[in-house]
């Protein structure tokens, strides 16, 4: 069945529906049927289903002021989720019972939503793109001119607005920061259904507030994106290691090193899975460097693996050896278990999209995916080592990537609404597990007791792409930040419309935040 608009639909169903959605003048673009909604009703963690009563397909911004705008004078308002690809985990692109807005249809028969400028009176030049928009197009996009962003997530296949609504790390962020400190410009519809334009320097509370904000405070409908000069090829290399001290000692110096040294640092554990699910991120080793690969693993349990890369154009070309091998000799991995490859820099950016593609071939990624994603300070790592992937993990079936990495806080703006531990160095841990064997409940267990061995050990994490269901628990992840965080969504979301699925605010807590605080303070 095709998407039905609500004229279509017969009267005994409106019952359930936002009143007065039928007098909009975007009437037309917003669909109620059940199929419609049900493929709104979960995401890709595919853990939680909770259907809207109805889905926008937007023509223009407009269309989403509109619609949330009628809702904030709505005698009876309703909530509204922006969803880009629906790539959360925890339901958090949900709205249960309001309104979906499927914001690729911003896009959908245009070819206006990514332009390429140069600053006014100024050598520097930025990417305009729609708050809609894949990175990948994104990046194709700019690279007609040479030019890239800085700031990537490892998988491309995701909007802009739903990166810069959480942070947008991988392995470049560590020199230029997570994507949301490589934006120059947001356009937003705030939770009153007014559009906003802010930068650094107009509306800069809003513009803090909604990078890292978790779509409460504003749906993106553009961002003003810093680019770079594009390198051309990419020399890649993964460096095997079996002592954890040295393997992270390592990825500390390379992140240390000037300008001058890799452009990319990233690490994960291999376990004896040694199946496509779990390492299913990227085709890198051939098969007889996997099979040694393999054997070291079954001999230490787990092992674990630097991977690096240093960009550059093919008129340097002839260097670029003689440069990773420079780097390669201050280096500790085990002798003989060192790997490279050349390959494009469009080739190496989209990396994980060709696992994705494998897995979809074998009917491995519409599963549930519990995934966890903390922050870790680097004062915590070893702990974190031994209790956990020596300890709740153990060297057994992995059931996907587990990534290991460190980032620096001084390439983060205190000011924004991401939290991150509070040292200078920490450490992003991806437990990327796909429940392929309808285990997922037991891969979910796991990742609260590691929460519990973080909470009782105490080591100061902070959850990325967090996940909680009591409201003390979201205080105390933001911190100090909370307070801000509330008297931000007072100013731009009063009535709570914007992203439910989130779920960290109450009807109760904008209207009795000074008894939260007591109780904050109380607890923490």
């Amino acid at each position: 069945m095709s998407p039905q608009r609500l004229s279509h639909i017969p009267p005994s169903f409106l019952i359930t529906l936002p009143q007065g959605l039928l007098e909009l003048d975007i009437a037309d673009r917003i669909y109620v049927d059940p199929d419609t909604t049900t493929r709104f009703s979960t995401d890709f963690g595919r853990l939680t289903r909770a259907p809207p009563s109805a889905v926008l397909y937007p023509s223009s911004p407009d269309d989403i002021a509109a619609l949330v705008r009628f809702s904030y004078f709505s005698p009876h308002p309703f909530t509204v989720a922006a969803r880009g690809c629906g790539h959360s985990v925890r339901g958090q692109a949900l709205a249960p019972g309001g309104v979906v807005v499927d914001m690729p249809s911003l896009g959908r028969g245009r070819d206006d939503r990514i332009n390429v400028s140069r600053g006014d009176g100024s050598s520097s030049w930025y990417v305009d793109a729609g708050g809609e928009q894949l990175w990948i197009d994104v990046l194709h996009e700019t690279l007609k001119h040479g030019l890239a962003p800085r700031s990537w997530t490892d998988y491309l296949h995701l909007t802009v607005g739903g990166t810069l609504s959480n942070a947008g790390v991988s392995g470049q962020a560590f020199r230029h920061g997570p994507q949301i400190s490589n934006v120059y410009e947001l356009e937003v519809v705030t939770g009153k259904g007014e559009m906003m334009r802010c930068s650094h320097n107009e509306n800069p509370a809003l513009f803090y507030g909604v990078l890292g904000g978790l779509g409460q405070l504003g749906i993106i409908t553009r961002a003003r994106i810093a680019v770079e000069p594009a390198p051309e090829r990419v020399r890649w290399a993964r460096l095997i290691y079996t002592d954890f001290v040295s393997f992270t000692r390592d990825q500390e110096l390379l992140i240390s090193m000037s300008e001058e040294g890799f452009d990319y640092v990233e690490g994960s554990l291999l376990m004896m899975d040694h199946s496509l699910i779990g390492n299913w991120r990227s085709s890198f080793f051939s098969d007889r460097d996997w099979e040694k690969v393999k054997l070291l693993a079954s001999q230490f349990g787990a092992i674990y693996c630097l991977e690096g890369a240093v960009y550059y154009e093919l008129a340097t070309a002839s260097s670029v050896d003689q440069k990773l091998d420079s780097f390669l000799k201050q280096l500790s991995f085990v002798p003989g278990f060192a790997f490279a490859k050349d390959v494009s820099y469009m080739a190496f950016l989209d990396r994980v999209h060709d696992g994705e593609m494998k897995l979809r071939s074998m009917g491995l990624w519409d599963v549930p995916h519990p995934w966890l994603n903390i922050f870790v300070p680097k004062s915590r790592i070893r702990d974190f080592e031994i209790g956990v992937f020596k300890g709740i993990l153990k060297p057994n079936n992995s059931m996907g990537p587990v990534l290991i990495y460190p980032l620096k806080k001084n390439k983060w703006d205190e000011k924004m609404s991401a939290v991150i531990p509070d040292e200078e160095i920490f450490y992003s841990i991806g437990l990327l597990r796909s429940a392929i064997m309808g285990d997922w409940e037991h891969l979910d267990d796991q990742n609260d007791e590691i929460l519990r061995f973080c909470h009782r050990e105490g080591i100061e994490c902070k959850q990325y792409l967090p996940h909680y269901t009591a409201q003390t628990d979201w205080m105390k992840h933001f911190g100090l930040k909370w307070n801000v965080f509330v008297d931000l969504k007072r100013r731009y979301d009063p009535k709570l419309l914007l992203s439910p699925g989130q779920r960290i605010f109450a009807s109760s807590l904008i209207e009795h935040v000074s008894e939260q605080e007591t109780l904050f303070l109380k607890l923490y």
